[in-house]
């Protein structure tokens, strides 16, 4: 068996350098890689483009990052939480590429899956398809999209095993299964790190071949990003 685990996440970071492109789970502040997340602002690396849903709040998340002005492109979907993220936009600071949540999804599952590109009807006659291949197929247009190409994706997993089998909980399965595999390198940190053979392998939700490396994390704040969404009686 060989084993994926790594010591601790400074060790799991090892070849992370300067103009690198990170895929990083999460959505909202669920299921984000908060260790992760945490060593590349103390690494203070510089010049990143960031592929995640969203780029947190101002305080907490890939928000951190951003105060830091560590990140030069952010490619996501939902940005409307971090103010600092729309100072940096409107000042020309920070580069954005926005795109439809579906195929941000489906852009990490193609290059999980080997896919170089495919085809897809969201965004088309939009701003999102200006300079792509379109292309009709039964008479419905279609916008080519390409999948991502990203250095490491940093993965957020409740439970794993030495071997990377991971399992996730709640809607932390959100963007993280599709970013296992999707990058050179696939660094998972999990909640609970345990021997072979302890997970049901009918519950595994991601085979540890798309893992290169996993870690325990620890001191998980797991924030609330909107508690209600309307006033209670």
């Amino acid at each position: 068996m060989i084993s994926k685990t790594v010591t601790d996440v400074s060790q799991a970071m090892q070849g992370v350098s300067d103009g690198m492109t990170f895929m990083l789970g999460g959505f909202g502040l669920s299921g984000i890689p908060e260790n992760a997340i945490s060593e590349l602002v103390r690494l203070n690396v510089k010049d990143l483009t960031c592929i995640s849903n969203n780029a947190g709040v101002d305080d907490f998340g890939l928000g951190l990052l951003l105060k830091k002005h560590q990140i030069k492109k952010m490619i996501s979907s939902y940005v409307g939480e971090n103010e600092e993220f729309e100072r940096q936009m409107l000042s020309g600071e920070l580069e954005v590429e926005l795109i439809p949540q579906g195929t941000l999804a489906e852009r990490c599952r193609a290059a999980q899956a080997g896919i170089p590109a495919f085809f897809t009807p969201a965004g088309f006659g939009t701003e999102v398809a200006e300079g792509k291949e379109t292309r009709k197929f039964n008479g419905k247009d279609y916008v080519l999209e390409h999948s991502f190409k990203a250095d490491f994706a940093f993965i957020k997993a409740w439970k794993g095993d030495h071997a990377g089998n991971l399992i996730f909980k709640g809607t932390a399965r959100n963007f993280n299964p599709n970013m296992c595999g999707a990058a050179k390198i696939t660094v998972a940190e999990v909640e609970e790190l345990v021997p072979v053979g302890e997970l049901d392998p009918n519950f595994i939700h991601i085979p540890g071949i798309f893992v290169q490396r996993i870690f325990q994390g620890k001191n998980y704040e797991k924030r609330i990003e909107q508690r209600t969404v309307r006033q209670r009686s």
